[in-house]
């Protein structure tokens, strides 16, 4: 366990916290996600029903959530770090570096993490949306009014994201308690009406059910499946977490609270007994209880999509780290590791949400439309999950076998239920994980035939320094940076200085820079080789978290002979203006080259990204045919 891990103690304050960042979004789901099991499958409210459905989210909680997530994925800790790209990060230590299967295991992570862009966006949509449609409980004249609050609140939500969350972000927590006791009793409220609702803790009621109703008990499912969105932020935010404390929250508080309310809904339904449509959850209190009930669950809505947007940033920022996206602006909102905020994303976000609200108008609608990318990327995760227990773990095949089996029958069965819905609203969030793999994938091969451009004609540096020590060229002071990715090679930019200006720095340092495997580099950041005659040659490593400032990290190491300092340092970059070709042969199509043309034009400026003072930047040219 990292040391950004570990600093979470168990304690009841640890717990508090995790509530307001982890289980925002499954916490939300008694909202919308039991009633749309009955009134979009046009399912008849009866014991028979009311039981089978009841038991069969009981169960899936218990499954899904407890056994799968919380006692297995886990497991899966890359340094105190989950998610899908820590996942990959430790598949890859056990994989070859080349091979059909390390390509096909690294492309099917990419697109479950990119299905997550989805869930980023329909998530708040159908979460306020749900949580404003007490409105219609409360008064139903007031219908009209649900879609202009819901668009106000979601465009607040976005505009304040540019000013962090650090501060708002401490009472998080404490709302989301009060949220999951209010769930509870709610539930409590509504089981003592009708007791025999324990009757569906067996699971039978469950099988039984499905045994029962044939083709309706399928998509009965894929709603069902509503009521589990939000576990796989489970693992994706153990970097702010220890598994304990996330462990913890779950089993003491989240799971009671969800389990009462969902039993709870289930007892009012059968204690009405009545085939009208109603806003199950908003029922379950009283009259006089719907104004502030409305006022908690907008404000964990608020939450929970707060903590969905957080979730983009920082798999975006990975992703960039890692070379599956263009660079993008981020910008430190706090002193806090994570608090970071990217325009270009969240901008993207809102605008995906205001469409989707203004698109669907209601909750129930924008269901059919949910639960499809999330389902796509749980089934990745347990994949992952089972292959890098038996090849890096090495877990006994007897026990990854039927474990792995089962996880990814129950996996399949929740995907192929959503699949149903592809007509009515699936086919959105599938465009667009497809719409972002696209991208990802384009600007991964696009990197890797500009590096192969690159590496033309390039120089070995030995070589290069032993002519410079021989022809003595003048030299001026100061100390020169040249960033290569190209190690033992000498910069392009160097060999551009040199050609131009005829003269050679006092110190001149070959950087690279890598991003490692693993979230947090703390130890042998840099790696410093003499190389002679006034040239090093430095690397710098950094986790995928991270966000490099090189001339920061640089500054740490000087001595006698390297010096660092601000006002006499410049750093030499290559900008290469691509052109896509419109003959000849290529390993991307032409669309495909024109795509990635756009975005390396569009990519953030290097030296932003490193942090490097713009005033110290020297940018030398080149113009490349791909």
């Amino acid at each position: 366990m990292s040391d950004h891990s570990s600093k979470n103690s168990v304690s009841l304050l640890g717990v508090i916290g995790v509530l307001g960042v982890v289980y925002g979004d499954i916490g939300t789901s008694p909202l919308y996600s039991f009633r749309e099991c009955f009134y979009s499958n046009s399912l008849p409210i009866n014991e028979d029903t009311v039981y089978g459905v009841l038991s069969l989210v009981f169960w899936a909680l218990i499954f899904v959530v407890t056994v799968k997530y919380l006692c297995f994925i886990l497991r899966a800790d890359n340094n105190g770090e989950g998610g899908t790209f820590s996942l990959l990060a430790l598949l890859k230590q056990g994989l070859p570096k080349e091979g059909k299967l390390t390509a096909i295991l690294i492309l099917l992570g990419i697109f479950g993490a990119c299905l997550l862009y989805a869930d980023a966006l329909i998530t708040p949509s159908i979460s306020i949306l749900s949580a404003v449609e007490g409105l219609n409980v409360l008064n139903p004249g007031m219908k009209h009014w649900v879609v202009p609050i819901s668009v106000v609140i979601i465009f607040g939500l976005f505009y304040l994201q540019r000013h962090g969350t650090s501060k708002l972000g401490i009472c998080f927590g404490p709302v989301m308690l009060i949220w999951f006791a209010v769930l509870g009793a709610l539930g409590i409220y509504n089981i003592c009406k009708f007791p025999d609702i324990w009757r569906a803790l067996n699971p039978w009621s469950g099988i039984y059910f499905l045994l029962h109703h044939g083709a309706t008990s399928f998509g009965v499912l894929g709603s069902l499946f509503l009521t589990l969105t939000g576990a796989e932020a489970l693992y994706a935010d153990m970097g702010h977490f220890n598994a304990r404390l996330i462990r913890r929250g779950w089993l003491f508080i989240v799971l009671p609270g969800l389990a009462l309310n969902y039993f709870g809904q289930g007892a009012l339904l059968l204690a009405r007994n009545s085939t009208e449509k109603i806003d199950v959850f908003y029922e379950l209190a009283p009259a006089w209880g719907v104004i502030p009930l409305l006022v908690v669950a907008t404000a964990a809505t608020v939450i929970a999509s707060q903590s969905v947007i957080s979730g983009a940033y920082s798999l975006t920022a990975q992703a960039i780290q890692l070379g599956y996206s263009p660079r993008l602006t981020i910008k430190q909102t706090s002193d806090a590791i994570g608090q970071i905020y990217m325009p270009l994303i969240n901008w993207f976000l809102m605008i995906g949400c205001l469409a989707l609200v203004l698109i669907f108008g209601e909750s129930g609608k924008l269901a059919n439309a949910y639960g499809l990318a999330v389902s796509g990327t749980m089934l990745v995760t347990g994949i992952l999950f089972f292959i890098l227990a038996r090849v890096v773990w090495k877990w006994s095949l007897w026990i990854v076998l039927p474990l792995g089996i089962v996880f990814f029958l129950v996996d399949l069965m929740f995907f192929a239920s959503n699949s149903t819905k592809i007509m009515s609203g699936g086919a959105l969030p599938l465009g667009i994980g497809v719409s972002i793999f696209i991208i990802v994938i384009t600007w991964r091969r696009g990197r890797h035939l500009l590096a192969r451009l690159l590496r033309y004609n390039l120089i070995e540096s030995e070589h290069f320094i032993k002519d410079i020590a021989r022809s003595k060229p003048p030299r001026v002071a100061g100390t020169a940076v040249f960033l290569t990715s190209n190690s033992g090679t000498v910069p392009r930019s160097l060999l551009h200085n040199y050609k131009h200006n005829k003269v050679i720095h006092k110190t001149n340092v070959f950087l690279t820079v890598q991003t490692q495997p693993i979230p947090y580099v703390n130890d042998n950041r840099t790696e410093v080789h003499d190389l002679g005659e006034g040239f090093y040659q430095i690397l710098l490593r950094y986790g995928f978290r991270e966000r490099p400032n090189i001339p920061w990290d640089l500054q740490k190491l000087e001595d006698g002979n390297l010096n660092f300092a601000t006002m006499t340092t410049s750093y030499f970059l290559s900008r290469q203006s691509l052109i896509a070709a419109t003959t000849g042969k290529s390993l991307m199509p032409l669309w495909q080259r024109m795509l990635f043309s756009f975005m390396f034009r569009n990519a953030l400026d290097p030296a932003k990204y490193f942090q490097i003072p713009a005033n110290r930047v020297v940018e030398l040219g080149e113009q490349l045919t791909i």
